[in-house]
């Protein structure tokens, strides 16, 4: 009996086994050392204080130590760029949000890194709406006094922004295209600083992120005069939204989520994501984030995905009409 034709199947069956298991034994044994979450910002900020609210909770889901560590500079490239260079086993992820993903590729030249391409959506954690903010330097008490008083000085009124190509800049361009206003950009290093004109009255208004802003509002030293998203933010519950004010087409938010390196093994990504969603659905979580002026979010990969998606045609439309761009 000629049994060749069995042991040549066989061997190659053997073969393909071996040749799986080191991408399947990872993935069985993950995770078995602790994990980094990089935010490419400075700390301090929502999306450094929101990845640090999740890390902890996470980290007693995984069981393992969950470090947040901050790469800033440049605009947050600096830090999604070494996760996109990271291996993709899952213990590099990447604490992203639309400043350092969806705004910066709409307005960059040379980013060395593509959204979609280079990343794997593992959570979304949360969005912060964009809202009108205005301070002592204004006489509007509503958004149709400002847009009045917009109308008939075209871009004289000062609207402060975080940075040229910054989501905050493009909210600004985003608005005075559907509102059919024109405002004078004044583009700072930075929110903190807007902030502190705005609440000098060296500047008169500023588009923003309500979590940067919202403890200033609850103190009555700032007053949000609409919210740039199609529903009410859960933090400024009060405040209308441009839609309900007959301004249709204006949907400006900034998210935070995880992000692991593309090429991220499916049953990593799965332990990953239903982790993250956990940890970011916890009640303590939940009202920490509504605290900071952050809307909770908690969505997996595919939802997470199309948001992202969502977000990089919407920026990339507005920069594109407003000619924005940078190096």
């Amino acid at each position: 009996m000629n049994n060749r034709p069995f042991v040549r199947r066989f061997v190659i069956a053997t073969a393909l086994l071996l040749a799986l298991m080191p991408a399947t034994a990872p993935a069985q044994d993950f995770p078995n050392r602790a994990l980094r979450i990089i935010v490419p910002f400075a700390a301090g900020g929502s999306v450094d204080i929101s990845s640090r609210l999740v890390a902890t909770t996470l980290s007693q889901e995984l069981g393992q130590p969950v470090v947040v560590e901050n790469r800033a500079g440049a605009g947050g490239r600096i830090g999604a760029l070494a996760v996109a260079k990271a291996a993709p086993d899952g213990y590099t992820l990447l604490a992203g949000s639309s400043g350092s993903l969806t705004a910066m590729e709409a307005v960059s030249k040379s980013l060395q890194y593509d959204v979609l391409r280079d990343f794997t959506p593992v959570a979304l954690m949360n969005v912060t709406p964009m809202a009108v903010v205005v301070g002592p330097g204004t006489t509007a008490k509503t958004f149709a006094e400002l847009a009045a008083q917009a109308r008939e000085k075209p871009g004289t009124i000062g609207m402060a922004s975080a940075g040229l190509g910054t989501s905050n800049h493009l909210g600004i361009e985003l608005l005075q295209s559907v509102a059919g206003v024109r405002f004078l950009h004044v583009p700072y290093k930075g929110s903190g600083q807007a902030l502190t004109d705005l609440l000098s009255g060296q500047v008169p208004t500023m588009v923003d992120q309500i979590a940067s802003s919202v403890s200033h509002v609850r103190n009555g030293k700032l007053r949000v005069l609409a919210v740039m998203t199609s529903t009410r933010s859960s933090v400024l519950p009060e405040i209308p939204t441009l839609k309900e004010l007959g301004i249709d087409g204006v949907e400006a938010a900034s998210f935070t989520g995880l992000l692991a390196p593309a090429g991220l093994p499916p049953a990593i990504l799965d332990r990953l994501q239903r982790a993250v969603v956990k940890s970011a659905s916890t009640p303590e979580v939940v009202q920490r984030f509504k605290e900071l002026g952050a809307d909770p979010r908690a969505l997996g990969p595919a939802e997470f995905s199309t948001f992202i998606k969502t977000d990089l045609e919407r920026w990339k439309a507005v920069a594109a009409k407003a000619a924005i761009s940078i190096e």
